[in-house]
């Protein structure tokens, strides 16, 4: 399945990037006046293949969920079992990520992809992918689902040994690439990143060092808030484990094994699922950037289906977008993770791609150019 996907991304469509520029060059404004509003939809013109490309629509919010061994260093205050409190919290509705996502008209899928403790929900119909009823219907967008896929509980610890085997490094990515296509077969047009995992910032921020190759202590930041002490010591659990794994940033799967998370590379896949079905994936914070570094190493035209939207308060997440050469659309100082600053930057997304549908131009207006 990875190689197949990897196979069908493709670069984007050169003509169809000139027509979304000709076209905003006749639109009823100033050239230029919108900013990396234009160049945003001239980016998804060349995605979609076709100018207008589609309106980014309905959006559909997946929330890939894993623990992680690196927990047992100390390297947040948060105890473990929280990643399952906060699984339960998004599907009763009541987290932050549900609120933006009722305000968007987005659909939550939760995805276990490696959750520790036991979850305190059971899982809900499987062939439901957009948030339909069980007995189908038009999509019940605001009631969030489980999906079962949870390949380990929780990776090992990376500094004491691989994160994961190299076989479930894969089965994590093929399962973000699976959950991908179920969405996109449901209609949705835009995929947006969301993570739940105490700790989940620590292989981000070794990730996003491996690919970079540049200090931890650049990468590395506070995550949940924490104390200087423990920030330190998470900086040095970092620099121990790229010494100790030495992951070579030519072998993707390899960095995912060594020093990543099970939620980290189902994004990865999510991201590689969706540039194969040329549908756009707004990314969110650190945890969902360090995943797009693996997928562009795994799959470099899957850039094209990336759209940063925002900046995360995380220092990892300015390194890794200028790596990826994406400007965030938003820079709020977030750093809650779980989709929230994708879902803000949403709206932003869909008036970059609506001006190219329903904005005039000067000869059907009738209004005199300069």
């Amino acid at each position: 399945m990875l190689e197949t996907t990897i196979a069908a991304i493709r670069p984007p469509d050169e003509p169809a990037m000139a027509a979304a520029r000709e076209l905003q060059g006749r639109l009823t404004k100033p050239a230029g006046s919108l900013g990396a509003l234009e160049e945003l939809s001239v980016r998804l013109a060349g995605l979609a293949g076709h100018c207008p490309p589609p309106l980014p629509e309905p959006a559909a919010v997946a929330i890939f969920a894993g623990d992680h061994g690196v927990h047992a260093q100390g390297v947040t205050p948060w105890p473990q079992e929280v990643t399952a409190q906060m699984i339960g919290n998004f599907l009763a509705g009541g987290a932050v990520v549900n609120a933006f996502a009722r305000q968007a008209g987005a659909s939550v899928t939760v995805v276990d992809v490696g959750v520790a403790t036991p979850l305190p929900v059971p899982d809900a119909p499987a062939a439901d992918p957009a948030g339909a009823g069980a007995t189908g219907g038009a999509p019940a967008r605001d009631v969030p689902r489980l999906v079962a896929a949870n390949v380990r509980p929780g990776t090992r610890d990376l500094a004491v040994t691989a994160a994961l085997t190299r076989d479930e490094a894969r089965a994590a990515v093929e399962t973000g690439i699976r959950v991908a296509g179920e969405l996109v077969d449901a209609g949705a047009g835009i995929l947006l990143t969301g993570d739940m995992g105490i700790g989940n910032t620590t292989p981000a921020a070794a990730l996003i060092a491996a690919f970079v190759g540049i200090d931890p202590a650049e990468t590395t930041g506070r995550g949940t808030g924490v104390d200087d002490p423990t920030y330190a010591r998470k900086v040095d659990v970092v620099r121990a484990a790229l010494r100790r794994h030495a992951p070579d940033p030519a072998d993707p799967l390899g960095v995912l094994a060594a020093v990543g998370g099970l939620e980290h590379a189902a994004l990865a896949g999510l991201i590689l699922g969706a540039a194969a079905r040329r549908t756009p994936v707004l990314l969110d914070g650190v945890i969902a950037v360090s995943a797009a570094l693996a997928a562009a190493a795994l799959a470099p035209h899957a850039v094209t289906a990336m759209v940063a939207g925002h900046r995360s308060a995380e220092p990892g997440a300015t390194v890794a977008l200028r790596r990826l050469g994406l400007e965030p659309l938003i820079d709020l100082g977030l750093r809650l993770g779980e989709g929230t600053g994708a879902l803000l930057a949403l709206p932003v997304v869909t008036g970059a791609v609506r001006v190219l549908h329903e904005v005039a131009t000067f000869d059907s207006a009738g209004v005199a150019e300069k």
